[in-house]
């Protein structure tokens, strides 16, 4: 594995100027505009603790434009946005006007695990595809028109717990926010971690779970787990929850090893923990060193555009437009949802930067995750993977 800065440098003289994006949008059922112009609601947080993350996931759908002339399958794109906000009040709200007012063909998006829920229920009652970019809750159970470019949400719990049942010798402490991002990844790795003769340290043998998004000071949750005897802590946290918790966890001076899923160090999170990150462990689907072809030549046409490595949500924003870009092609000249719907599940393997993967049963990712231990590449601070834990399928 080598830096995404070595890989393929030249790559990033490929990007293209963006091409204007303008017309009337497609809505279910109708032939695409004259022009050719498909309309794309995009829905990601502009607001509240997951905004850094919606950025991200933005630059990444952009990057994948800007660099194939502003078209989709041959179709010029306008796209549309709305804020997710930080609920499923707030997704549904901006699902509706996508829908509804700007008549979106296609709906793209959503960072936080609740709004995927949200979302997916007024698409599919118009029978419109909904991309999603961020998790996806346990509790989304009709996917008929739902497809996710990154992850379901008890994944990344699963694909570690069987590693630290092995590698910490001892009780481990779970700790995380208490809403359906929270139950589904922590619930993925205490089922699997009890289920290979691990023990939780938590004294009710129950995970931890702090007020969501309320919590910001830790320390009274860190105090408890220096009292449990715990070998190691494992948490799931994002956006700015994330850089508090990690901060304050080096401030509790536990002396333990942290670990994760990969969200507590991913992105804009990591520059602001600064040393505070040193030494936690995650897992994640996605690391900007990663050596095959789809990423030596996407990391560094990141790097190039952004002035930063790219993180999983560029990559997932990325791959929604990517999947599009090849379903839209297949559909042809029939751009109803129900056949662009048709067209991606009959796609085969997506060539991402994290690696080649195919649609599961349940249209998420069949993937492979990493165990990521944040340390210095030789130019900065970062999440360098140490070794592939398993391969997912769903």
């Amino acid at each position: 594995m080598r830096h995404p800065q070595s890989l393929l440098a030249a790559a990033a003289a490929v990007l293209l100027a963006a091409t204007g994006c303008s017309g009337s949008s497609l809505d279910t059922g109708r032939p695409a505009a004259g022009d050719g112009t498909l309309t794309v609601g995009l829905i990601w947080p502009a607001s509240g603790p997951y905004a850094a993350l919606g950025k991200d996931q933005a630059a990444g759908w952009q990057l994948y434009l800007d660099t194939h002339g502003g078209k989709l399958g041959g179709r010029t794109i306008k796209t549309v946005t709305a804020d997710e906000g930080t609920n499923q009040a707030s997704a549904l709200t901006a699902a509706k006007k996508l829908l509804d007012s700007d008549r979106a063909a296609v709906l793209v998006g959503t960072a936080n695990a609740d709004a995927a829920s949200a979302v997916a229920a007024p698409a599919t009652a118009k029978k419109v595809p909904f991309i999603g970019t961020g998790g996806r809750p346990s509790t989304l159970t009709d996917v008929s028109y739902t497809w996710h470019t990154s992850w379901l949400s008890r994944e990344m719990g699963e694909a570690v717990a069987g590693y630290m049942k092995t590698a910490v010798d001892g009780p481990v402490y779970v700790i995380g926010p208490d809403y359906q991002g929270g139950y589904d990844q922590l619930g993925g790795f205490t089922d699997a971690f009890t289920k290979a003769g691990g023990r939780l340290a938590n004294p009710d043998g129950k995970t931890t779970w702090t007020p969501w998004p309320a919590t910001t000071n830790f320390l009274p949750f860190l105090n408890q787990v220096k009292e449990s005897g715990a070998k190691a802590v494992y948490t799931f946290y994002a956006g700015t929850a994330a850089v508090d918790f990690v901060k304050q966890y080096q401030q509790a001076d536990l002396k333990i090893p942290l670990y994760g899923a990969g969200f507590l160090t991913e992105g804009a999170v990591l520059g602001a923990q600064q040393a505070a990150a040193d030494g936690v462990y995650t897992v994640m689907n996605y690391a900007p060193n990663l050596d095959n072809p789809a990423n030596r030549a996407f990391a560094p046409a990141y790097q190039d555009k952004f002035g930063a490595a790219p993180n999983i949500y560029a990559v997932t924003g990325w791959d929604a437009a990517l999947l599009l870009d090849k379903a839209i092609a297949a559909a042809g000249n029939d751009l109803t949802g129900e056949a662009v719907n048709k067209a991606i599940a009959a796609l085969g393997a997506v060539d991402s930067p994290r690696g080649e993967w195919r649609f599961g049963t349940q249209h998420a990712p069949n993937q492979a995750y990493y165990l990521r231990q944040v340390r210095d590449d030789g130019r900065t601070r970062a999440n360098v993977v140490t070794q592939t834990l398993t391969t997912l399928t769903n």
